[in-house]
């Protein structure tokens, strides 16, 4: 909501003194979010006059058209003698009076104005365009053409209120009232303790028999309608320059007098109203639910196919607009410059049920003005009021006559009351306000309180957020300051904190922060589409999605089974914003459906579940495992004076398994697979043993060729993911920090020449297991093929470490070691020890 400064000083005597700033700083304090104040026409500097454009002479033989005119701007030139101005615009006649800067001026963007030669001629300033002083969009993209009533050499800065400040405020959804200078004036007004000038306190003549008629079908959607009408309409009255400019402060485009008188009641009181051209409609104004299948051709040109859940304004033809939405076009008022007319208009101020209308605009994907006021909840007593505001602009602006008739269809409603104890707030926030302040804070927001230490308090009609105690003890807390909250820690009992199931967690995100990747948390939503470009089978287990009622894309409607949609999305993003080497990791839920789940009904909130009501939802979940998962690309290790570096490979994805795996105090078996959305011949499957039987935990390696084209990944780019949960089940007791010996460390080197399909993982496992007790540490150094080994063959050399923790080995005991180690590895891989 933007909220011109000028404007809002209407309905409240702030000081002279006080700027948009001050304002802010007391609106913030009441808890609103006033994101910026913009300074309009910051810099500007006259003169700045009300011209009359005397002659206009064609300038031939440019690319463009020119025209060399002469402009009566009175005395403000010093002279009295005409302006010469070259001008490029062609919407301004002579006769027509415009705005004129003359040398000297300075107009928005720091641009001097100065007397300069151009076209062959010399324009002594400029004709003026909206663009130009920073007015807003007026529709036209052309020169500012004045009503004839002002006089020429009128000082045109203070005529066109270009110099003001605008407040930008960021509704949250339970503050609609403050969609309208008079909500925003009444938290102002509270703010600084002055008394508030309602807009909306209006002599509104009572129903009666002869307005027009209307009928409501669904009373529940639409439990208010107001209908008034006004005929005798002056066709080419134009909306006076204060009303033009207010609505473009606000953000919004003047159109037409009748137009732009709604929309300004709209900003003004926050009650949506639509104007119809009554020659247009036939028969009696209608609100119903639509029937499915009907069309609609709203006033953007667009025809749409009516649901049975919309809220529909009708006629004797059909529906003639979608009610709290947007009008339709058949019953549009006329657009003068199209040489149409309208001279009797019938003004809707109504009010919708407010979930019916955010439904109504998501399904259509249109949101308006209108609807973004009724889906927050719009004062239905403000209805009358906001019709008797736009009659009354009509018949001073438009010269129309307002008729005798007055339609007002309501339903039967009762004010909502809420009883609370006059220290609830005093609970809620740990403060002693006492029941003055209680009942003085709430009184200034609307409410009417009666009784001692049990209140009961009248909500106003217009807030409907207000619905519970803790709902007043906000208002109450809000208004006294946030800011004079005592601040205060809760006292743990003793012997709680992290489980050791966090702390865990928290050390595999510490483990890979320190092998230099980066944290990156994304939304928990996926695509069918993302399945497709990572390749997954039809039958794939991570196909099977929980698909959400209500999501917050079409394109994302499911929760996610894998968490590489997200990171490699990630990724994608900060490598077309030029980061290209990258190492990204993220932990956290995946939602994987067995089938099993059971259905479940909606659970009431007036009170605690039942334990098998608790049991039940528990049973409708999904199985939701945790996971981590890492992607790299680019340089691993950076080239400078230390070394030539080198890119992210495969063996870095396994790496960051490994790192994780060492957190828990988890061996980690690894052998190559085939598994989507990996290179089929550079992927490991990650395995640990669980419960005595080896369990596959994640998979690891460099993304298949395809993949990597359909998600415009960089080349290369490497993936591993891992469930943390059985990782977790893996852990054999408390980890036990690893003893170290004081005796020094014998080390034997063996390079053995095996097929050249045979795993290197495989080899290790079994110098592992022959090795026995004294290994330390085991570590693949070189791989080598050549003639010298054999076509076929390869030669995997090892760098064993032998260690004793109470004595030094000798030779012979490493030796010995060593030569187990071959021989098992000889006997289960077949593999030969070089040069033997």
């Amino acid at each position: 909501m933007r909220v011109p400064l000028s404007w809002l000083r209407e309905y409240v005597d702030l000081p002279a003194t006080e700027t948009g700033r001050d304002v802010q700083a007391k609106l913030v304090a009441v808890g609103l979010e006033v994101e910026t104040v913009e300074q309009i026409g910051a810099g500007l500097k006259g003169p700045l006059v009300v011209g009359q454009v005397l002659t206009i002479e064609e300038l031939e033989g440019f690319k463009k058209p020119i025209r060399f005119c002469t402009v009566d701007v009175g005395s403000a030139n010093g002279t009295g003698e005409p302006q010469e101005i070259v001008c490029g615009a062609r919407n301004f006649a002579v006769g027509d009076k415009v705005v004129v800067v003359l040398p000297g001026a300075v107009l928005p963007g720091d641009f001097a104005i100065a007397a300069r030669k151009t076209y062959g001629r010399t324009s002594h300033g400029m004709i003026c365009s909206t663009d130009e002083l920073g007015m807003g969009d007026d529709g036209t993209h052309g020169i500012i053409v004045l009503p004839p009533e002002h006089e020429v050499g009128t000082d045109a800065i203070e005529l066109l209120e270009l110099v003001d400040e605008v407040l930008d405020i960021a509704v949250t959804p339970d503050r609609g009232y403050c969609l309208s200078m008079r909500g925003v004036a009444r938290e102002t007004a509270i703010a600084y303790g002055l008394p508030l000038r309602d807009p909306a306190l209006l002599d509104v003549p009572a129903p009666n028999a002869f307005g027009y008629p209307v009928k409501i079908a669904d009373p529940i959607g639409c439990d208010r309608f107001t209908a008034r009408t006004v005929v005798g309409l002056e066709p080419e009255a134009r909306s006076p320059i204060w009303l033009q400019r207010r609505l473009q402060k606000a953000g919004m485009r003047p159109i037409s007098l009748a137009v732009d008188i709604t929309n300004y009641v709209m900003l003004e009181l926050g009650q949506p109203l639509h104007a119809y051209d009554r020659t247009r409609i036939d028969g009696p104004i209608g609100v119903r639910r639509a029937q499915q299948g009907e069309k609609l051709t709203t006033l953007d040109g667009t025809v749409r196919v009516l649901d049975a859940e919309d809220l529909v304004i009708t006629d004797d033809r059909g529906p003639i607009g979608l009610a709290g939405v947007m009008g339709g076009a058949n019953t549009e008022i006329a657009d003068v410059k199209n040489g149409e007319n309208t001279t009797e208009v019938v003004i809707e101020a109504a009010h919708f049920d407010a979930i019916s209308i955010a439904r109504t605009a998501r399904r259509h994907k249109l949101s308006s003005e209108a609807s973004k006021r009724f889906e927050r909840g719009v004062d239905p007593q403000a209805a009358a009021a906001a019709a008797q505001r736009t009659v009354d602009l009509l018949v001073l602006l438009a010269g129309g006559t307002a008729e005798a008739g007055v339609t007002e269809v309501t339903a039967p409603s009762a004010p909502r009351t809420i009883a609370m104890p006059a220290d609830h707030p005093d609970r809620v926030a740990g403060v002693a306000y006492g029941r003055e302040t209680v009942v003085r804070r709430l009184q200034q927001v609307g409410c009417d309180v009666y009784g001692q230490d049990e209140l009961l308090v009248t909500v106003p009609s217009w807030r409907p957020d207000l619905s519970e105690p803790n709902d007043l003890a906000e208002e109450v807390i809000r208004l006294e300051g946030y800011e004079n909250l005592p601040s205060t820690l809760p006292t743990p009992p003793s012997g709680r904190g992290l489980t050791d199931r966090q702390r865990l967690h928290r050390r595999f995100g510490r483990a890979l922060a320190g092998a230099g990747y980066v944290e990156a948390l994304n939304y928990p939503f996926i695509g069918d589409a993302v399945l497709d470009q990572l390749g997954l089978d039809a039958d794939d287990a991570r196909r099977r999605t929980v698909k959400l009622v209500n999501p917050l894309s079409d394109e994302e409607p499911a929760l996610r089974t894998t968490l590489l949609p997200g990171l490699l999305g990630a990724l994608r993003r900060n490598d077309g914003r030029g980061s290209h080497d990258l190492a990204l990791f993220e932990t956290g839920l995946v939602f994987r459906p067995t089938g099993d789940e059971t259905q479940t009904e909606r659970l009431t909130v007036d009170r605690r579940p039942t334990d098998d009501e608790i049991a039940g939802l528990n049973a409708a979940l999904p199985r939701q495992p945790r996971r981590a998962a890492v992607v790299l690309a680019g340089a691993r290790e950076q080239a400078g004076w230390w070394g030539k570096g080198r890119p992210a490979d495969w063996a870095d994805s396994i790496e960051a398994a490994r790192t994780i795996a060492r957190e828990a105090g988890v061996e980690l078996t690894v052998r190559s697979d085939q598994h989507a959305p990996w290179h089929p011949g550079r992927c490991a499957a990650l395995f640990v043993t669980v419960g005595g039987e080896e369990t596959l935990v994640g998979h690891a390696g460099e993304l298949h060729p395809r993949v990597i084209k359909e998600l415009h990944l960089p080349e290369r780019t490497c993936a591993m993911e891992i469930e943390l949960d059985l990782l977790e089940q893996a852990v054999d007791g408390a980890l036990q920090a690893p003893r170290i010996s004081t005796f020094p460390v014998a080390t034997q080197d063996v390079a053995l020449i095996v097929a050249q399909d045979m795993p290197a993982t495989t080899v290790e496992e079994a110098l592992r297991a022959g090795a026995g007790q004294l290994l330390e540490s085991l570590r693949l150094f070189d791989v080598f093929t050549g003639e010298q080994i054999g076509e076929g063959k390869k030669s995997l050399a090892y760098a064993l470490r032998f260690r004793a923790p109470d004595r030094t080995l000798t030779v012979d005991e490493a030796t010995a070691a060593r030569d187990a180690a071959v021989a098992l590895a000889a006997e289960r891989t077949g593999a030969v020890l070089r040069g033997a």
